[in-house]
């Protein structure tokens, strides 16, 4: 079974931006992304911390398969 890959918050944020994600407010460490999409706004919250927990990339993973297709997700969350 593959594992998720330790990963920062500034390379899951990277990698959100890709997909047209943009930066729409940060409060401390937690940046908040957003994108819109046939005026359906998608929102994301990522604690932007050298390493996040697995459980918090997880959550993430979760979150991001309602607005990506899962083969893309699982080539950069997982080995």
């Amino acid at each position: 079974m593959p594992k998720l890959r330790r990963l920062s918050g500034k390379e899951v944020i990277a990698f959100c931006e890709k997909w047209d994600f943009v930066v729409s407010r940060q409060k401390g460490s937690h940046v908040n992304l957003l994108r819109v999409v046939s005026d359906e706004r998608q929102v994301l919250t990522v604690p932007n911390h050298k390493e996040l927990d697995r459980g918090t990339l997880h959550e993430i993973f979760k979150k991001l398969q309602i607005f990506l297709p899962e083969q893309d997700l699982k080539a950069f969350f997982y080995t």
